[in-house]
């Protein structure tokens, strides 16, 4: 009997569902849960130093107003991003995580580590730079791949280190037809050198990933809650899949 190929299960955000988004409790959480990895989202702050959260204000998760390239790195420090979770108080006091800590925290273990940078083209070089940087300092350049879907932010992360692995970020697009789309996004991320797509999972179809595998290329798949979906992934050779929900995805491997 051929074995089955069982894809990468990341934490999407850590493991948001049960904890979160971006917060330390929701990386130990995807820890906790035996997750292959995480998947989180960098920006600088007001005096550019790398932190870990996805939105571009601090509204959603924070209740503030503020812009995070507005506010420097002493108040994100303290920033309560976990207080809006759920109905009670359980991650009161989660605050919005330095890059360092995140990479102090999975030094001791195994998992693959998908860095998107969140950044536009004023920041992207200094966002890049910092990444790196960090990336060398902590020894991480084996196990992470820094994403984004400023193409451009990817080619020249590969211009800064080409030892440091880059994914190309892809998300469904009305001006792009389904019958040109796999042509393009391997066009696109073989201009800037990359290692991986990253697709979202409507773009994830048979000819698209087989596109992107023939030309040398892993395949990973965002975001996808649905069990079912491993189905899927196993009969298209997936690396990995990213999710809300690792605890839930794993379940159908468990013993």
């Amino acid at each position: 009997m051929t074995p089955v190929h069982r894809p990468l299960i990341i934490g999407h955000r850590g493991a948001s569902a049960i904890a979160p988004e971006n917060t330390m409790a929701a990386f130990k959480a995807a820890i906790d849960a035996g997750a292959d990895g995480v998947e989180f989202d960098v920006r600088l702050s007001g005096d550019h130093v790398p932190f870990v959260i996805h939105d571009e204000t601090l509204r959603r998760t924070g209740g503030l107003q503020s812009r995070v390239c507005d506010v420097s790195a002493a108040d994100l420090d303290r920033t309560d991003v976990g207080s809006w979770f759920g109905s009670g108080r359980q991650f009161a006091g989660e605050c919005v995580p330095r890059l360092l800590y995140l990479f102090e925290l999975f030094t001791l273990t195994s998992a693959v580590l998908y860095l998107e940078m969140k950044c536009g083209s004023a920041q992207r070089t200094q966002l890049a730079e910092v990444c790196c940087q960090l990336l060398d300092e902590y020894s991480m350049k084996d196990r992470v791949v820094v994403e984004c879907f400023d193409l451009v932010a990817i080619d020249l992360v590969k211009k800064i280190d080409p030892a440091i692995r880059t994914a190309a970020l892809f998300e469904p697009s009305l001006a792009t037809p389904p019958f040109v789309a796999a042509q393009r996004i391997v066009d696109a991320a073989k201009a800037v050198n990359a290692d991986e797509v990253a697709l979202h999972h409507k773009l994830a179809n048979q000819r698209v990933v087989q596109k992107a595998k023939e030309a040398g290329f892993k395949v990973v798949v965002w975001t996808v809650d649905d069990p079912r979906w491993l189905s899927k992934a196993e009969s298209m050779e997936l690396h990995a899949l990213i999710t809300n929900d690792p605890v839930r995805m794993l379940a159908k491997y468990a013993d």
